[in-house]
C-alpha cells in the first residue's frame, strides 16, 4: 500500500515537472527570446549568447546545466536531483522542438508581462512537483533551502544578477523590461505554489452564533472553528468564527451576510496556503459516509 502511494506521488510529481517545464520552454521561444529579454537564469545567459554569437539556446542551456546539476545533487540530495535531471533535459528539448514556432511576441512590454506570467506559472508547477528546471532555478532552490526565503524571492535574487549583466549587450530599456519580467515571474511562482489568490480566511465576530454557523455550513458547505471572545468596547461575550473558503465561496458568503446580517463584523484575509480536509485532502477524507 505504501509502495503504491509512493509510486502515485512520484508519477504525479513527474507530470507536474513535465507540464511546468513545457511552459518554461514555450515562454522562452514565444515571449523572451523574440523580445530580446534576458530575464534571468540560464535562459537569460543563452539569450545574451544568442544575440552575441548566434549560438543555439537549447544547446547552450543544456551544456551550462551539467555542472549546475552536479552542484544541486551535492547540496540537495538524490531525490531532488533526479527530478531536476528531468526538468534539465525537458526544457532544452521543448526549446529545440518549438524553435520555429510561428506565434511569437517581439514587443518587450508584452513579452515581459505575459512571458513572466507563463514562465512563473511553469516554474511554480515544477516546484510543486519537488523538482527544478536546472540552471539558476536549481540554485534558487538551494538558496531557499538555506535561507528560508520563498521560491519566488529566491528566484528573484538569483535572476537579478543575470538581468543586470545583460545591460552590456542590450540597451537599458530592454534591461528594465527584463527586470519587470523576473518580478512578475517571482509573483507568479508564489501564486502557483501558495495559491494566495484562491483562498480566503474569513473571521466573523457575532452574537448570532447559530445563524452564522448555519449559513456557513448549509449555504456554502464549509466547516468552521468557533473561538469564544469578549468585545473590547461592549465587554459582552461574543463568538469569533473562523472559516476558510475558496474565492467564489467568499464572495457568495459576503453577499449573504450583507443581505441577512449587515451588522455582523467580518474580516476577509488572503490565505497563503491551506492544508487539510476540503483543500489538500478530499472534503470527506477519513469520514464514514
Amino acid at each position: 500500500m505504501k509502495f503504491s502511494q509512493n509510486l502515485n506521488k512520484t508519477t504525479i510529481d513527474c507530470l507536474y515537472i513535465i507540464f511546468g517545464a513545457t511552459l518554461v520552454g514555450l515562454s522562452y521561444n514565444i515571449f523572451l527570446l523574440p523580445a530580446k529579454l534576458a530575464a534571468g537564469g540560464i535562459s537569460g545567459v543563452s539569450t545574451i549568447l544568442f544575440e552575441m554569437f548566434g549560438t543555439s539556446p537549447a544547446i547552450t542551456q543544456f551544456l551550462i546545466n551539467i555542472p549546475i546539476f552536479i552542484i544541486g545533487w551535492i547540496a540537495m540530495g538524490s531525490d531532488f536531483s533526479w527530478k531536476t535531471l528531468l526538468g534539465t533535459f525537458w526544457v532544452p528539448f521543448i526549446i529545440f522542438l518549438s524553435a520555429d514556432i510561428p506565434y511569437t511576441i517581439t514587443n518587450p512590454l508584452l513579452g515581459a508581462i505575459y512571458g513572466g506570467i507563463v514562465l512563473g506559472a511553469g516554474l511554480g508547477i515544477v516546484y510543486k512537483g519537488n523538482g527544478s528546471t536546472g540552471g539558476t532555478a536549481a540554485i534558487a532552490q538551494i538558496v531557499k533551502k538555506f535561507t528560508g526565503l520563498s521560491s519566488g524571492y529566491s528566484q528573484l535574487i538569483v535572476d537579478g544578477f543575470v538581468v543586470v549583466s545583460s545591460i552590456i549587450v542590450f540597451n537599458l530599456e530592454l534591461t528594465l523590461f527584463a527586470l519587470m519580467c523576473i518580478y512578475i515571474t517571482s509573483k507568479a511562482i508564489d501564486i502557483v505554489q501558495l495559491r494566495t489568490s484562491a483562498t480566503k480566511l474569513i473571521l466573523v465576530i457575532t452574537e448570532e452564533e447559530e445563524k452564522i454557523q448555519t449559513i456557513i455550513r448549509e449555504r456554502i458547505d464549509r466547516g468552521l472553528t468557533k473561538v469564544r471572545s469578549v468585545g473590547g468596547y461592549s465587554n459582552q461575550d461574543k463568538t469569533m468564527i473562523l472559516c476558510v473558503t475558496e474565492q467564489q465561496e467568499a464572495v457568495q458568503l459576503k453577499k449573504i451576510l450583507q443581505k441577512e446580517e449587515p451588522s455582523t463584523f467580518v474580516i476577509f484575509i488572503n490565505a497563503s496556503e491551506i492544508l487539510g480536509r476540503g483543500f489538500s485532502l478530499d472534503k470527506y477524507y477519513g469520514q464514514k459516509l
